[in-house]
């Protein structure tokens, strides 16, 4: 399926820690990439979770832009909100990403995330979706009062890289491939 991938963040510190009310802590450099690289099992060269074991599952977060348009949506906001904002690793457009994270079916049981890949031209890496990446307070922050409300369901989703490579800002392809 054709996609677009709109942003890549890569961060060496976790702006999220404290209040939310105190503001997020500065990044020492800018966030936005145009390229990322990523090793499988580890996560993104150069971000926060690059390689730390107890972030395995949730290594690579993805979201999908059209969340954030029904944010602005939702809440009547008169611009459309900075994707990085949300300090997901990936945005894309084109997917509803958060249909492929690992969920309970209507019986209780559980059902796996699925695997996918992204090609943005420099060959297919693949991802093992796993849980959803819920917003926290922090939306409500840094995107708009009601944000976090209003991403419940589609906040994204923690992914485990299983392969190698590296995604290019814009046209990309997304296959799902179970």
């Amino acid at each position: 399926m054709d996609i677009e991938l709109v942003a890549l963040l890569v961060s060496p510190v976790h702006a999220f820690e404290g209040r939310p009310q105190e503001g997020p802590a500065p990044d020492p450099e800018p966030v936005g990439r145009a390229e990322i690289e990523i090793r499988a099992g580890l996560g993104i060269v150069g971000d926060r979770y690059f390689g730390q074991t107890v972030h395995k599952n949730a290594a690579v977060t993805v979201i999908d832009a059209a969340s954030l348009d029904e944010v602005v949506r939702v809440l009547g906001l008169p611009a459309g909100l900075d994707p990085l904002l949300t300090r997901r690793n990936i945005t894309l457009r084109g997917y509803p990403i958060d249909t492929l994270a690992a969920h309970r079916a209507a019986d209780g049981s559980r059902v796996p995330g699925r695997r996918f890949t992204l090609d943005s031209g420099a060959g297919p890496i693949t991802f093992q979706a796993n849980r959803p990446a819920n917003p926290c307070a922090w939306m409500d922050e840094v995107l708009a009062p009601g944000a976090m409300q209003a991403l419940r369901g589609h906040g994204g989703i923690r992914t485990t890289p299983l392969t190698s490579g590296i995604l290019r800002l814009g046209p990309a392809e997304l296959t799902v491939l179970d």
